[in-house]
């Protein structure tokens, strides 16, 4: 069951957001979780037949771990993209397709927090690979000592 995703939780807007829905929520230990990206001819990202870069599709793994995990837009704005890792990129995706990442928490050390995506559409892969992501300190409750 997909549901629609807010604007508020994620802290990309147009021309630069890619996801639209999630389809599977994270399961208790992030094994899983799934999205949506429907992708148009009119989306900045795309501009002709096609996104202008497959490694647009790094960043909608990116997005996609950040709405799994909560989409906390403040605390999205203070962290940032830092790395990929065996990233393949097969093609960029063309407008009218619907495609689905399926994402997983593969590691964590510190701050930094590695996540699996893999970017498909109709069963055919468009990306795998890893993200890095440097994540900023959760604000300190105000009664913290």
């Amino acid at each position: 069951m997909s549901r629609a995703v807010p604007l508020a939780p994620l802290p990309h807007g147009y021309p630069f957001r890619f996801v639209d829905a999630i389809l599977i929520e994270k399961n208790a230990d992030f094994s899983q979780g799934r999205v949506s990206v429907q992708v148009t001819g009119n989306g900045r990202a795309s501009m002709g037949e096609s996104w202008t870069s497959p490694l647009l599709l790094a960043e909608a793994i990116a997005q996609a771990a950040l709405l799994l995990e909560g989409g906390d837009a403040d605390l999205g704005r203070s962290g940032f993209l830092a790395g990929l890792d065996a990233l393949e990129l097969v093609r960029a995706p063309r407008p009218g397709e619907s495609l689905e990442i399926d994402v997983r928490l593969a590691a964590r050390f510190g701050s930094m927090v590695k996540f699996e995506g893999h970017v498909h559409c109709a069963g055919e892969t468009l990306a795998r690979g890893a993200v890095l992501v440097r994540k900023a300190a959760a604000p300190e409750s105000a009664g913290a000592a």
